[in-house]
């Protein structure tokens, strides 16, 4: 049979050699083979065991430094561990090399095996880590682009002004505008064809003739531009009802539910815009935002006079700041991850088990967002903004934890915490 090598072996014998005195290569294997010679008994004879494949090359490195010489011996094993710590033993008989005293120590046993699983598993967690942040958004843009495609074909270029419309405006009697090409898509997206949208601020006069002809429902952003748009189509044209989006959110981003309850509830408007209904309409939805805006301060102001109070610093007056109260080990966590991302701009997503689901650079978190659905929270280098909290509101994702943040934290459904909470 063969000698075996390191690669094919199941244990390694390293050991160490010093000899007083200049000696080469062949000298050392020498007195491996010599000095070991009928210890063990023929079972365990070194060169029957090398001629049966049991025990590899003998690897032996060394140098010569003045009138000393040292050195590495590696024996590879193909033995059970019993019979391989023997073999290791048996080594540290040698106590001559030719007439130079030596001395020889064995260091360790390595298990090969041992050795491949840890390799194994390292790259495993490389093809994983792989597999979940490039295969799986490649396969989410091949679903959206699919989706993209599909509602391309449905919208059109109406009128002389072409504005981007759904092909259902021409044939239906009931028209819905909107603002931009996006609000088009979304609502044909959600199944709704007889959309048509300005494309600016200025009323284009393919949308005063079709006010003309058809029922026309005005449905616009839920902020300030919204309320000018309808005080301008109101001014223009012959508009029957007005609707609008939630405050604060836009008509591209509504899901088909909101997209429904916000067409049910649209209002009646004028239909020559100069008896002042308008003006009306409007002053009814500033009421209605001003009463939305009282409850929520009512709300803020319940959530301040619960807020954490923190001990003075240098004498100074304690300070009230309207934080989240987070768990002990929470608290240690984010903090923990949030000094270890500083001037990475990447984040760590995690379970509710505080496990980490995944690290990612800031530009792909909305992707990733949409991808998975078992996020509890978010640590990322980085300013939180206005989108990242809508797609995190979406998501159910309880905490944002960033160095900073542009968004009100007590107009969110989603706990924002910045670098300055942990101080």
């Amino acid at each position: 049979m063969g000698k075996i090598g390191i690669v094919s072996a199941k244990y390694i014998i390293h050991a160490k050699i010093t000899v007083d005195g200049v000696v080469e290569r062949p000298d050392i294997v020498g007195a491996i083979f010599g000095q070991t010679e009928g210890l063990l008994g023929s079972d365990l004879e070194l060169r029957e065991l090398q001629r049966n494949g049991k025990i590899g090359r003998i690897e032996i490195k060394s140098e010569t430094k003045g009138s000393k010489t040292k050195g590495e011996i590696t024996i590879p094993s193909n033995l059970d561990k019993t019979e391989t710590a023997l073999v290791a033993a048996i080594l540290e008989t040698i106590e001559k090399i030719g007439p130079c005293n030596a001395k020889v120590g064995s260091q360790k046993i390595e298990d090969v095996r041992t050795s491949k699983r840890d390799v194994i598993m390292e790259r495993a967690k490389v093809l994983l880590k792989d597999l979940t942040y490039n295969v799986l958004p490649d396969s989410l843009e091949i679903t959206e682009e699919l989706a993209n495609s599909v509602r391309m074909t449905e919208i059109v270029d109406f009128g002389k002004d072409k504005l981007a419309a759904g092909i259902g405006v021409k044939d239906s009697d009931e028209l819905i505008v909107v603002e931009g090409r996006a609000d088009v898509l979304n609502l044909l997206k959600n199944g709704i064809k007889n959309c048509i949208a300005l494309n600016g601020t200025s009323v284009p006069q393919t949308i005063k003739d079709l006010t003309k002809q058809k029922t026309v429902t005005a449905f616009v952003d839920g902020d300030r531009g919204g309320d000018l748009i309808i005080k301008e189509l109101i001014s223009t044209c012959e508009i029957d009802f007005v609707s609008k989006a939630p405050d604060g959110k836009e008509v591209e981003e509504l899901t088909k539910k909101e997209i429904n309850k916000a067409l049910r509830s649209k209002i009646p408007s004028n239909q020559n815009g100069k008896d002042g209904k308008g003006k009306k309409l409007l002053q009814k939805k500033k009421t209605s935002r001003a009463i939305r805006e009282k409850q929520k301060t009512k709300i803020s102001k319940a959530k301040i006079s619960k807020a954490k109070v923190y001990p003075p610093r240098n004498n100074s007056k304690p300070q009230m700041k309207s934080v989240i109260r987070l768990p002990k080990k929470e608290a240690e966590t984010y903090k923990k991850m949030l000094d270890e991302l500083v001037g990475t701009k990447g984040a760590y997503l995690l379970d509710k088990g505080l496990n980490v689901l995944g690290k990612v650079p800031y530009t792909e978190l909305l992707t990733t967002i949409r991808s998975l659905t078992d996020i509890h929270s978010i640590i990322l280098d980085g300013e939180i903004e206005i989108g990242l909290v809508k797609a995190s509101e979406r998501g159910r994702i309880k905490y944002l934890v960033g160095t900073s943040s542009k968004v009100n934290a007590r107009y969110s459904k989603t706990n924002i915490i910045t670098k300055e909470n942990f101080e």
